[in-house]
């Protein structure tokens, strides 16, 4: 006959006493891990050597891909740098390797999935297989949704998002069958809360942090256990030429980062192993702070910070 199942009548004996330790297991896990985070706060892990390692930098023809690759090189790594303008990219290159360093230039549209597995591949045959990956270029109309025309939606989606998954599936294979890779993904502030003139860039940015959250989770599961690393970034408004009409109540609380310093940061960042972090690296604390009470509360607070951008019509 078969056997009845006791799932009706709810878990026995045996399996109460199994639940009970399997949760007081998880409070003291969760004791440990959130100690440790507390003692982080003040004491970073310490940064890995990345000399040797070989450093994939998109948008790397300017901006804060262009820093990057700059100080990625400076720390001997061998930088891949990829950019839809050939001329501002071979510019860095050229820069790169003036200053000693090692640097390769590939141009590709990160929104084609063809030319990224083709300029991937090429990489590896010329170079060697990525180490680092920093998914970097990004684009950020600035105006209110009604004013965004379609095109300039999905453009922002195909940059912002949809260049992630081609350039995580092409590169992660190989990071996974020599178990050592790091994805660093730039997200932003506006990745934590909204803005005004910002809701298609902010819909993106909030979706990074989705992805990389979801990776991270999707490799944690996997039964072969890969070293990938997963570093998340959330930088406030970097002077790159993105953020054309700034404003703030406080221009020195709020100030915008400087590119070279927000690179180093997430440079920083990347070496110690860290999930996540804001440039300023307050900014991601402050916002699990607020996010305890009413929205209305961080509302409030954003009213009184005064802090965005205007619109760009």
């Amino acid at each position: 006959m078969p056997q009845e199942n006791n799932t009706a009548g709810g878990p026995g004996p045996f399996e109460v006493v199994l639940i009970v330790f399997e949760f007081l297991a998880f409070l003291l896990k969760a004791t440990v891990n959130y100690v440790v985070a507390i003692v982080q706060l003040f004491i970073s892990p310490a940064a890995v050597d990345v000399n040797g390692d070989i450093v994939l930098i998109t948008g790397a023809g300017h901006g804060m891909g262009k820093c990057l690759s700059f100080q990625y090189a400076a720390l001997g790594a061998t930088v891949i740098c990829v950019d839809v303008n050939e001329k501002t990219n071979s510019e860095t290159v050229a820069e790169i390797k003036l200053k000693g360093g090692n640097a390769f230039g590939f141009t590709c549209d990160v929104t084609n999935r063809e030319q990224i597995f083709d300029v991937i591949k090429r990489i590896k045959e010329q170079v060697g297989v990525v180490t680092i990956l920093v998914n970097n270029a990004g684009i950020m109309p600035t105006h209110p949704l009604l004013q965004q025309s379609e095109q300039e939606i999905k453009k922002t989606f195909d940059i912002n998002v949809l260049a992630h998954f081609w350039l995580l599936q092409a590169v992660l294979p190989d990071m996974l069958t020599r178990d050592r890779g790091h994805i660093v993904a730039l997200s932003s502030i506006a990745g934590l809360a909204g803005f005004n003139n910002l809701v298609p860039y902010c819909g993106t940015k909030f979706a990074v942090r989705g992805i990389m959250e979801a990776m991270s989770e999707e490799l944690r599961a996997d039964p072969r256990k890969p070293s990938i690393k997963f570093t998340t970034i959330f930088p406030y408004m970097v002077d790159t030429g993105l953020c054309q009409r700034p404003y703030t109540r406080f221009p020195n609380l709020m100030k915008m980062v400087k590119p070279e310093e927000a690179a180093a940061a997430i440079i920083d960042a990347q070496r110690r192993g860290l999930v996540e972090a804001s440039v300023p690296k307050y900014l991601l604390y402050l916002n699990t702070f607020m996010r305890i009470f009413p929205l209305k509360t961080g509302q409030e607070l954003g009213n009184f910070l005064d802090t965005g951008l205007k619109s760009d019509l």
